[in-house]
């Protein structure tokens, strides 16, 4: 049981990190949110590899999530088709660039880029595809990891760069060097992971405010219901009308 109080305290503290330091660049990336709602934009989002891809699944399609979210969700970024390969592909330079274009973000479209690790090709290739095409980036990203990996590392972008630096915007998910935060007796690797945990309550932190900032400009804002509920297709039969043609992936 000292891992299960181990972890809860853990992440109960990254929570209270970002609730104490980042409520500033929430309410920023909330009214660019409600922005591209209001102009009826598309919201996309992108999971520059592996684990990081539950960030686009977690923002898409969600019960008591935004309906206009478009997650480039690139096969060969998943695990599903091979863990080694996933990992392979996001430090694959100038991969991400046709994704993005062949997804159809444009100028003045927005990016999530969540990626807690903040260095690998795939993730700063992303950031730096938006500055060309004039979208307008926000990362969900740990500084604290990606300043304890050294320049050179296999991991990292060929220039070393920083997907906090090199984004528009950026809210700090806080996790920690390592990722894993539980250490058990006897084990020499720490245990249970973080990365998911932050950058999901990260992502939702920024949904709940982003329709609190659509209803303070008396904008509906549009928001899925449970499938699962009574009443939940008649609910979202009017988004599907409206975006099923928009969204790829609906």
């Amino acid at each position: 049981m000292d891992a299960i109080e181990a972890y809860h305290q853990s992440v109960s503290e990254l929570f209270e990190k970002i609730l104490n330091s980042e409520q500033e660049r929430i309410l920023k990336g909330a009214s660019l949110l409600a922005d591209a709602i209001t102009k009826d934009r598309l919201i996309y989002i992108i999971g520059t590899g592996g684990h990081s891809m539950m960030g686009a699944e977690e923002m898409f399609w969600r019960a008591g999530g935004l309906v206009p979210v478009y997650p480039v969700l690139d096969p060969g970024l998943s695990v599903l088709n091979g863990a080694l390969r996933s990992n392979l592909v996001e430090r694959m330079p100038g991969y991400i660039g046709p994704i993005l274009k062949y997804h159809g973000l444009a100028q003045g479209d927005i990016l999530i880029i969540c990626n807690a690790y903040g260095i690998n090709s795939t993730t700063i290739d992303a950031a730096l595809e938006c500055r060309k095409l004039g979208v307008t980036s926000l990362a969900i990203t740990s500084t604290e990891f990606c300043k304890g990996v050294p320049p050179g590392h296999p991991s990292r972008h060929p220039s070393n760069q920083n997907l906090y630096e090199v984004a528009d915007h950026y809210i700090n998910c806080w996790m920690p060097y390592g990722d894993a935060v539980v250490s058990v007796s006897g084990v020499s690797q720490k245990v249970c992971p973080t990365s998911s945990m932050v950058n999901l309550f990260t992502l939702n932190c920024l949904v709940g405010t982003t329709v609190e900032e659509l209803v303070r400009r008396d904008v509906e804002p549009p928001i899925w219901a449970s499938a699962n509920l009574p009443g939940g297709d008649e609910a979202n039969r009017k988004h599907f009308e409206k975006y099923g043609k928009r969204i790829r992936f609906l």
